[in-house]
């Protein structure tokens, strides 16, 4: 895996009680973050990132999905996310490049049988910055119980010149979910203007 990873680290949060209520069962949330060097760092303006993107997204998007996977099988994954943080000598379109290609996307969605896109976040921080990874249903976009978001931080990362490359799951919703579906939302709009 000669593409620039500096190390990878893993988050696993599992919920048991939320609102002082305990869950139907415990819900567990995964990151897989890489760290690896930005690759465009110290050449001025790159006009032309596909080579890059080409070379790295493919890779990073084959061994990231085996980890969450290790951790959690595809079969339990109800909701998914991705996010890219980039370090502050690089561009946000860094940090993009990365996660918005579907080199990298599809790897992960068709390992667990995702239809829905994947969620995202794409910014610029200091080492040690709170990071949000948010998430959704893998196959339901309107689906609210799935509207999630990891939280992790890494104390050394990104430096200046890399880049955070994160995917995460979820094996359910949230703990005591009570908000109407998008779907219902957009049904009952519909009623309203016919009455």
């Amino acid at each position: 895996m000669d593409i620039g990873v500096r190390k990878i680290t893993t988050f696993i949060e599992e919920t048991f009680i939320e609102g002082g209520k305990p869950a139907e069962r415990p819900i567990t949330m995964l990151v897989v973050a890489a760290i690896l060097k930005n690759p465009w760092v110290g050449q001025g303006f790159v006009d032309n990132l596909r080579p890059e993107i080409l070379r790295i997204a493919p890779v990073l998007g084959e061994e990231m999905t085996r980890r969450i996977l290790a951790h959690m099988p595809a079969s339990k994954v109800e909701a998914f996310g991705k996010a890219a943080a980039v370090g502050v000598n690089g561009e946000i379109e860094h940090a993009s490049a990365m996660i918005h290609t579907l080199r990298f996307g599809n790897v992960f969605r068709e390992a667990v049988g995702g239809t829905t896109y994947l969620e995202f976040t794409n910014t610029r921080v200091a080492p040690g910055a709170l990071l949000s990874l948010p998430m959704t249903h893998k196959t339901e976009s309107g689906r609210r119980s799935h509207f999630l978001t990891a939280s992790f931080q890494i104390a050394d990362a990104p430096g200046p010149d890399e880049i955070v490359v994160a995917i995460g799951t979820s094996d359910g919703g949230r703990a005591h979910a009570r908000i109407a579906d998008r779907f219902q939302d957009l049904a009952e709009m519909e009623a309203d203007k016919v009455s």
